[in-house]
């Protein structure tokens, strides 16, 4: 049967309980933090003002929750390392996950800066380079020798190199500016990453219990339950109505960490990696989405508009709550398809992939997502975005 083997016979399921601190200190840690950079925030004005155009909420709400998840985060991760500390390959561990954290860290301040400052578009990219960067530094890079070597094609080490720099920095800048866009309601960026986090939890402990890789299989681990417990700690403050925003603080913390972690599970085979990416699929056809109606429609790819998936549907008449629900639902759709086809062959499990992302770009274009009037939505004569949207 396709699901037999989903635990393996390396290790005992405790091994993977073990990690319990982690989840734990970092949902209470985040939790205490988010609560601390509200206060703060409104201390000294950093706040989200509305402007009736992008930024349709009623009245100034403070940022600073992403501060708030790398808090969380970084103690979560912290406590990993003191799980792992009579560990075999410690220093191996040890070194990926403060690369990880590092990067996240930067990620992380490049955003608050723009929430503060409004940076130009090509500095942040700048920032989310130099986060890639600490990933190649601490050795974390896909193996495409395994995806080469099916095909036949020759991989010599000068250009394995630079595919690697070109691949890592790619899936960072593709995954922090996804999670960037994908935050526009209220709890939705950080329930989507929830949900992905989880699923990438479930492929992370699959492969520890087949013991898969000596350091690959606890640093897996350890990001994602202390992904979880960050995200999870911030979503009470951050669910409608927001009391708080991540701003690009956290939407790029949050896509910098599911990068690395999609990146990680390139660490042998490609199997693990398409199933990744796959859990990813709500983020990527959101932004596949915009891109593609914003060249269509002449519009500037990095001017922000009202047109992305979840605001056409409050567009059409979906509530705020159940439109953030029905995201939930795909994004859900997706980790399933994700784990599901994870435990079957790569060929097969390819052809599924690509009829998936297929079937997703013609509904999206079949309900008329692509349209777009105006800087503020897609539907002419639609109701009011104030009346709900954040």
């Amino acid at each position: 049967m396709m699901f037999d083997s989903l635990i393996g016979e390396e290790r005992p399921l405790r091994w993977v309980l073990q990690f319990w601190p982690v989840p734990a200190a970092a949902f209470v840690s985040s939790l205490a933090a988010t609560a601390l950079c509200k206060k703060v925030a409104i201390r000294f004005g950093i706040v989200d003002r509305p402007d009736n155009t992008v930024k349709t909420h009623r009245e100034p709400i403070a940022y600073l929750g992403g501060v708030g998840m790398l808090v969380g985060l970084t103690v979560g991760v912290l406590a990993g390392v003191y799980v792992l500390r009579t560990d075999d390959v410690f220093p191996q561990e040890l070194r990926w996950l403060l690369g990880v954290l590092a990067g996240a860290a930067i990620a992380c301040f490049v955003g608050l800066a723009d929430d503060i400052l409004d940076l130009r578009p090509r500095h942040k990219m700048l920032g989310q380079v130099l986060a890639a960067v600490l990933l190649l530094l601490v050795g974390i890079n896909p193996n495409l020798q395994q995806v080469a070597r099916p095909l036949g094609l020759p991989m010599p080490a000068q250009v394995e190199i630079v595919l690697d720099v070109l691949v890592v920095v790619f899936f960072v800048l593709g995954a922090t500016n996804s999670l960037n866009l994908l935050d526009g309601l209220d709890g939705l960026c950080a329930g989507v990453t929830a949900i992905i986090a989880v699923a990438m939890l479930g492929l992370a402990a699959h492969l520890a219990t087949w013991g898969f890789s000596n350091f690959g299989d606890p640093v897996r681990m350890v990001i994602c339950l202390g992904l979880v417990g960050g995200v999870c700690g911030f979503l009470p403050f951050n669910r409608h109505p927001a009391k708080i925003f991540m701003g690009d603080a956290g939407s790029m913390l949050l896509g910098f960490v599911v990068a690395a972690l999609m990146i990680l599970f390139a660490e042998k085979v490609p199997r693990w990696w398409l199933a990744s990416v796959v859990v990813f699929g709500l983020p990527i056809l959101d932004t596949g989405t915009a891109v593609v109606r914003r060249l269509l429609n002449h519009r500037p790819v990095f001017v922000a508009d009202r047109g992305h998936i979840y605001d056409q549907m409050i567009d059409r008449g979906i509530p705020l709550k159940r439109t953030v629900v029905i995201c939930y639902g795909m994004a859900g759709l997706y980790a399933v398809i994700g784990l599901a086809m994870s435990q079957i062959r790569t060929r097969y499990a390819a052809v599924v992939y690509v009829l998936v992302f297929v079937v997703s770009a013609l509904a999206v274009w079949r309900k008329g997502y692509i349209r777009m009037h105006g800087l503020r939505g897609a539907v002419p004569g639609a109701p009011s975005l104030e009346r709900q949207a954040r």
